[in-house]
């Protein structure tokens, strides 16, 4: 039952201003959410470095990088795993983005992605900060990217 509650639990909601956070990527540099403002930035957490699911969806969106830079993003993968392992991770796949070291999932948490495994949830954050666009599981690129073509758009009539 506390399994099934765990991956019933909601993501933060769309128009929810995205928690701020700091915390190293793979190769140790800082990162800091609030220095992504103007840019639209794409959060995937992902539960583990190199398992089939996580590592098809990091792969899916490094394939279509291109185009989610095109739309004006940039990504990055967020998981509890360490520098080390991020790193093997990202240079064994070529993931041309970084993974950022959620140590103790405190981020994960921040997200309602927490728990004793980290629940797969993409995010799609604004360039004034605010999510715009919140999943579990792994969403289709073409949903992701039609996501980030829709933010700023002019409503239609």
């Amino acid at each position: 039952m506390y399994f099934m509650m765990m991956f019933a639990s909601k993501p933060l909601e769309p128009g929810t201003p995205a928690p701020p956070f700091i915390c190293p990527d793979e190769r140790g540099r800082v990162f800091i959410l609030n220095q992504q403002r103007g840019k639209k930035v794409v959060l995937v957490f992902y539960p583990a470095d190199d398992t089939p699911v996580c590592t098809k969806q990091l792969c899916e969106l490094r394939d279509h990088y291109e185009e989610i830079r095109k739309a004006g993003a940039v990504v990055f993968g967020v998981n509890p795993g360490d520098g080390d392992s991020h790193k093997r991770f990202q240079e064994k796949h070529k993931l041309p983005f970084p993974l950022l070291v959620d140590a103790g999932k405190r981020v994960a948490k921040l997200y309602k992605c927490g728990g004793w495994l980290v629940k797969r949830t993409v995010y799609i954050i604004d360039e004034q900060g605010v999510i715009r666009y919140a999943r579990r599981g792994r969403p289709p690129v073409s949903e992701l990217l039609g996501a980030l073509r829709s933010i700023g758009a002019p409503a239609p009539a």
